[in-house]
């Protein structure tokens, strides 16, 4: 049995920690044994208000599997994964054994499209997505046991009435204020939402509340207005709510979102409603059909003047890989 060496572990590992997360709360942490990879939940960085049952933590880390394995594809190595591995030992979210891999095209074109990646919370222009684009998303998604459905007609407003809802909640909730705060604005750290990546919340009347996010300075595209009917908003939903399905839920967000990307759209998380019981069981009922949402997302094309992102920073890789070995010890 072959590994790989440590120089395309780092490769794989560096493009696996550009996988979103919850605040850019980055929760994973990494053990490189003599023939595989684990990947571990980091239960200090879950968010006790945004988040009390870990299921955004959960999500989280199934983006960074996600990014792993295809990270490791575009290298020449198949990732066999093995999820949750150890049920005396829920933290332990994966390990990955590796096999040498011709890699295809479509592997390459979403390795790529990794370090291209942004969480776009602008304004979206007016132009439609073509259908295929969804199709094509939900097919990906379809691929990680998690199914993808375009909110339309009364399921969009529904879905948009659950985001409302949701904004006022968490905006009488000082708590949840502070925590969000904490997390944002950011300037020069390797951890949360730089201030230069979050928009002022849009006053236009209609458009989608985001979170507030402290000190935004990004300004919104000159010349758009509002929420346009053009933005696809897309849930992704499992059959289950039980850890499993959350991971692998993480996982198809991050196809989902590589993909996109690829297609030159831009997509941003809409997790608010699903974040509160009560709204999310309305997304449940009126938007998913009793399958449980597990993650919103608003795709769409960036108006033709947006000027380019900045990416997001991340921690250094020493902070989240240790060997095996030394996990006793963390």
């Amino acid at each position: 049995m072959t590994f790989p060496d440590d120089y395309t572990v780092n490769a794989a590992l560096a493009l696996a920690v550009r996988a979103p997360s919850v605040h850019n709360t980055q929760p994973w942490r990494w053990r490189i044994g003599d023939r595989t990879v684990h990947l571990y939940a980091d239960p200090s960085r879950q968010l006790p208000e945004t988040d009390p049952d870990g299921r955004d933590l959960l999500l989280s880390c199934g983006a960074a599997l996600h990014h792993l394995r295809v990270g490791f594809a575009a290298l020449g190595w198949r990732a066999e994964v093995h999820r949750l591995p150890n049920p005396a030992e829920p933290g332990h979210l994966a390990a990955v054994e590796l096999h040498r891999h011709e890699p295809g095209q479509e592997e390459i074109a979403l390795a790529a499209a990794i370090p291209r990646r942004r969480t776009d919370r602008r304004r979206h222009s007016s132009w439609p997505v073509p259908a295929s684009h969804i199709e094509t998303m939900a097919a990906r998604a379809a691929d990680e046991g998690v199914i993808l459905r375009e909110a339309t007609g009364s399921a969009r407003y529904h879905l948009a009435k659950a985001v409302f809802e949701a904004a006022r909640r968490r905006a009488a909730d000082p708590a949840y204020r502070m925590e969000l705060a904490a997390w944002s604005g950011r300037h020069f750290s390797t951890e949360g939402v730089p201030a230069v990546n979050a928009p002022a919340p849009d006053p236009t009347p209609g458009a989608l509340p985001g979170r507030p996010f402290a000190d935004p300075q990004l300004a919104q595209p000159p010349g758009t207005k509002g929420e346009d009917d053009e933005t696809v908003l897309l849930v992704l939903g499992t059959a289950s709510d039980d850890p499993l399905s959350r991971l692998r839920a993480g996982e198809a967000t991050s196809a989902v979102l590589l993909t996109a990307t690829i297609l030159g759209l831009a997509s941003c998380p809409l997790t608010e409603p699903l974040e509160i019981t009560g709204t999310r069981q309305q997304v449940r009922d009126r938007v998913t059909g009793g399958t449980m949402p597990q993650m919103v997302l608003r795709v769409g094309w960036a108006p033709v003047n947006a000027d380019p992102l900045p990416a997001t920073p991340r921690r250094p890789l020493a902070e989240v890989v240790t060997p095996l070995s030394a996990q006793s010890a963390t």
